[in-house]
């Protein structure tokens, strides 16, 4: 099977947000919080790491050329911050969105288990949804169907006559980034919930696709390294 370039997918989860401080859950069901002071600092710290990609770091990989990024708010501004420094204007994709928590949305997990003290673990494992929101499942299905789209772009393009190793960089959010990964990696969903991508890092995912756009194979580069 004929193999095109590689297409390396570079997750950058947001920066944080009051609500990042204070452990509240803050889902897709809204446009949600802003970066705060220091989650501006980080954006720009991981523009930093991004744009040092292929340059000073991961030299056998290539330069950022595109960002794309879930429509959220905090999501929307670390993606301005890197677009900023990549000299790229920013795509919004729904489909980064974070998971949505439905009537979680805005508790903490303390709260959120003082009736039932295992809920928590057992939705970070996989077994139950937050009421009225999506599960990990739901997630994964979504984000590895983006990853199909992105395989076939990047064939589109090197069968006009551009077959060259490209990086792009998804900007998204906790949950969405561990279902990518976990999926990625054929990783049963009740374990998914183990990946901890820290604010404002990177996570690399590199695809192998063939020449007709199916991946072929899936490569984790790395899981939430810190651009602080």
């Amino acid at each position: 099977m004929e193999l095109l370039s590689p297409l390396t997918l570079v997750f950058v989860r947001h920066g944080v947000t009051d609500m990042t401080i204070t452990q509240q859950l803050s889902g897709s069901g809204v446009p949600g919080p802003a970066l705060n002071a220091a989650g501006r600092v980080q954006a720009a710290k991981a523009a930093d790491a991004i744009h040092a990609i292929g340059r000073r770091s991961w030299p056998s990989a290539a330069t950022a050329s595109r960002v794309i990024a879930s429509p959220m708010v905090r999501t929307q501004q670390t993606a301005a911050a890197i677009g900023r420094r990549l000299g790229v204007h920013p795509e919004s994709e729904d489909r980064l969105r974070e998971i949505h928590f439905g009537q979680w949305e805005g508790r903490t997990g303390e709260e959120i288990a003082a009736d039932d003290p295992q809920i928590m673990h057992r939705w970070r494992f996989g077994e139950i949804a937050a009421e009225g929101g999506e599960s990990f499942a739901n997630v994964g299905e979504r984000l590895d169907g983006l990853l199909v789209d992105l395989a076939a772009q990047h064939a589109q393009l090197a069968s006009s006559g551009n077959d060259e190793h490209r990086t792009w960089v998804a900007v998204s959010h906790a949950v969405a980034i561990k279902c990518a990964v976990g999926l990625s990696m054929g990783m049963p969903a009740n374990r998914w919930g183990a990946i901890w991508p820290v604010p404002a890092s990177l996570t690399m995912l590199q695809l192998r696709i063939s020449t007709t756009g199916q991946i072929v194979e899936r490569h984790l580069m790395s899981v939430g390294s810190p651009t602080d």
